[in-house]
């Protein structure tokens, strides 16, 4: 959401994210950005101006909260305590007195006894003196130039008093009732991936996340803008200073002949039958990148599908690019961590779309940025979670193992992750 906003033209001046690790990251590839490293249940729209050091209009405040409480038969499921977090996010929006509000969630909020908690939710937001825009839509990034079939619901609002922003129209098209429509047909996986170097050619990325090389391919229209190969691909946001001849967030996953031959003997398009890994067609998208589970669930793998070209799942790079992430984004070393930061992240380009509708209800026309940022310490890149505690200053917010019995104790933290983004 923060890459997407800034590219349509808002200045992302504070992110709130609980993980130490998520928090690196983003200040990493944000180093402009304010960043809070605890939940959104503990801050105010003051401390949220003070730490940041805003003092004017906050203008828009996109994020998504995590809601788990559906099932509370009778009762406002708003306030299932599982639900807090969703308030307290219609809490900073009205404290920090935003005009506008992005959120984002789940198709499954749409159905359903959920759709209770979604029409709560829109009330709530009506007392705190917001329109939303009706009828809700669930959009999919893949209408909005993504090599992915990826559906969220997004709900905006304003102040009343403001312009409604309109939901953003469909840009490109991977069906036939879209091409009717005379849209661009969007990227596809190939378009993404195959300009890329392989990452299983390199015994660099055995034990490294990332190489130099000159083994790229010619790129497609859409590998150009990942790799920022046209002035235009910056958009609106601040260009960053980096090394494009590096190839980044590549670490390579080692495969048994076993599972490469599984791999190579699946169809493009079809899932392998023991991993249930899905294979990509280089003609279509890939299916939707999941993000696994973090610590207090078990630390799953997110399921990452099959190359079409290779036989072996695709890197976290190659991801990004599926998702929309240009190559000069960062993401943490390890597999686990940069696959998570991926699935758990709204397109760039699907977020820029909806940015853009933003601005134009606020009838602001952006102009595109001169200079160029530095990224920041790549030592964020690399910390496990006690260090990137210790580096924020907060406890480690993840559940321990306890040793005599191997069983998982929660911690007494908030574990849920939050996310908020202030413009």
């Amino acid at each position: 959401m923060s890459l997407g906003f800034e590219q349509a033209g808002f200045d992302v001046r504070a992110a709130v994210e609980i993980d130490p690790i998520h928090a690196g990251i983003h200040h990493f590839n944000f180093p402009h950005c304010a960043v809070i490293p605890q939940s959104v249940k503990d801050l105010s729209g003051k401390d949220i101006r003070r730490i940041a050091d805003i003092e004017g209009k906050v203008h828009l405040v996109c994020g998504g909260a995590p809601c788990q409480g559906f099932s509370m038969i009778g009762k406002r499921v708003l306030d299932d305590p599982r639900n807090s977090l969703v308030r307290d996010y219609v809490r900073i929006v009205s404290e920090l007195d935003a005009d506008y509000f992005v959120f984002e969630n789940v198709k499954g909020l749409t159905v359903g006894e959920h759709r209770k908690f979604l029409d709560e939710l829109i009330a709530e937001f009506e007392a705190c003196g917001y329109n939303v825009r009706l009828p809700w839509l669930v959009l999919n990034a893949v209408a909005y130039g993504v090599p992915q079939d990826r559906k969220r619901l997004f709900l905006l609002g304003a102040k009343k008093g403001k312009m409604l922003p309109t939901y953003p129209d469909h840009l490109t098209s991977r069906a036939g009732h879209f091409e009717e429509m005379g849209l661009q047909h969007g990227p596809s996986c190939q378009d993404a991936l195959d300009d890329l170097p392989d990452a299983g050619k390199f015994k660099t990325l055995l034990t490294s996340d990332e190489v130099r090389t000159s083994a790229w391919g010619e790129p497609s229209s859409y590998a150009r803008e990942m790799r920022c190969l046209d002035p235009s691909a910056w958009h609106f946001g601040y260009p960053r200073i980096w090394d494009s001849d590096v190839l980044t967030s590549s670490t390579r996953s080692e495969h048994s002949e076993i599972s490469q031959r599984r791999f190579s003997q699946t169809e493009p398009g079809e899932v392998e039958p023991i991993s249930r890994f899905f294979k990509l067609p280089p003609w279509g998208v890939s299916n939707t990148l999941r993000a696994g589970t973090d610590a207090a669930r078990g630390a799953f793998t997110s399921p990452r599908p099959i190359h079409y070209k290779y036989p072996r799942c695709v890197t976290v790079r190659e991801m990004a690019r599926l998702h929309g992430f240009p190559d000069w984004f960062r993401f943490h070393v390890t597999k686990w961590h940069g696959a998570r930061q991926i699935g758990n992240a709204v397109p760039p380009p699907l977020a820029r779309a909806i940015a853009s509708a933003v601005i134009a209800a606020m009838g602001f026309a952006p102009e595109p940025i001169q200079g160029a940022l530095e990224l920041g310490d790549v030592a964020l890149l690399q910390m496990e979670m006690s260090r990137a505690s210790a580096y924020w200053g907060v406890k480690c917010p993840i559940q321990t193992r306890d040793r005599k019995s191997g069983t998982r104790k929660r911690s007494q933290l908030q574990t849920e992750t939050d996310r908020l983004a202030v413009a």
